[in-house]
């Protein structure tokens, strides 16, 4: 399996990208954190690290460190707007509960 993005996604990134004028890919991890154990790390990366697992969708690099895949294979991150707010949203198979406020998961 792997980490993919919709073409929504994409395209925000790739614009963001481009607004910085640089940049390999985005970088998608998670750490321990909130009430409910874990949560997710997104950053845009300016190069790739040697551990790094490479995806790509839509013309994205997705980099992912090996530790996280655990918790991320089969994501798909997408980006939604919804009335004013927008932002990106995680599809993710392996979550298997969440806290109330949408801050952390578990698996």
């Amino acid at each position: 399996m792997a980490v993919t993005l919709t073409e929504s996604a994409a395209t925000h990134v790739k614009n963001f990208i481009a607004k910085r004028g640089k940049g390999a890919g985005l970088r998608l991890g998670v750490r321990t954190s909130g009430c409910s154990g874990m949560a997710y790390k997104l950053e845009f990366a300016d190069e790739a690290n040697d551990d790094d697992l490479h995806f790509e969708s839509y013309g994205v690099t997705v980099l992912v460190d090996p530790k996280s895949l655990i918790y991320l294979e089969g994501t798909e991150l997408d980006f939604v707007r919804e009335g004013l707010n927008e932002g990106f949203k995680f599809n993710n198979p392996n979550v298997k509960d969440a806290c109330g406020c949408g801050e952390s998961f578990n698996v």
